[in-house]
């Protein structure tokens, strides 16, 4: 097990990591989707007391993959936001306020409702109908039919796969998933739930699992 994997993919090398992102190489992007950014605050408002420590650490996170990375572009395939503004969008401002080297681009989701003014002022370029990059096309939902020759990346499922052991042992894990000509990525949030994917023939399951990949 590792925390790093590397995928060539249409003569480009692109890094999976456990932190649930990809890193683009050649075009030093860092790929990522459903940040859910304000889904605690919007939970609290409603009375049920979700800790801000979970906005936090998922903040924190991505800053370490910056860190690590040192990508001059971030992509969210959306979903970076989670609902009308609340209090959480600060904690969001001051990082990024903290990481303002970096170009933020937000492929828009069905979450991300804010007024569009408001992604400006927080330094986020908003794509209402996908992004592309060379032969590469980014959609918050997986296409229902092949891009021709191109590859997509998208978010919004929350991949997870189902491991069965001894003893009706099972266990959930996030995962990235490789369906033909396309990866879906897992939800960066820890605050999400998961839809539990059942590979075809010749599909790739790469879960996550205590900061390690598991390929199956």
């Amino acid at each position: 097990m590792q925390k790093i994997l590397q995928y060539s993919l249409l003569g480009q090398s692109f890094f999976l990591s456990a932190g649930r992102a990809v890193y683009w190489e050649g075009q030093r992007a860092l790929v990522l989707s459903d940040l859910h950014i304000g889904k605690g605050g919007h939970f609290r408002k409603a009375g049920i007391p979700i800790p801000e420590q979970v906005q936090e650490e998922d903040l924190s996170r991505l800053g370490e993959l910056v860190g690590e990375f040192d990508p001059k572009k971030i992509i969210v395939v959306g979903d970076m936001f989670h609902s009308a503004a609340n209090s959480d969008l600060d904690k969001f401002k001051r990082w990024r306020e903290a990481h303002s080297q970096q170009e933020v681009v937000l492929v828009k989701g069905n979450h991300d409702i804010l007024k569009k003014e408001k992604y400006g002022e927080m330094g986020v370029q908003l794509e209402q109908d996908g992004y592309g990059l060379d032969n590469v096309v980014f959609y918050h939902q997986p296409p229902e039919t092949a891009e021709g020759e191109r590859f997509t990346i998208s978010g919004h499922l929350h991949p997870g796969i189902l491991v069965e052991g001894n003893g009706r042992q099972r266990l959930r894990l996030p995962c990235f998933w490789l369906p033909k000509d396309c990866l879906v990525l897992p939800a960066f949030s820890a605050f999400t739930g998961l839809f539990l994917v059942k590979p075809q023939a010749g599909e790739k399951i790469i879960a996550i699992a205590d900061g390690e990949l598991i390929p199956f």
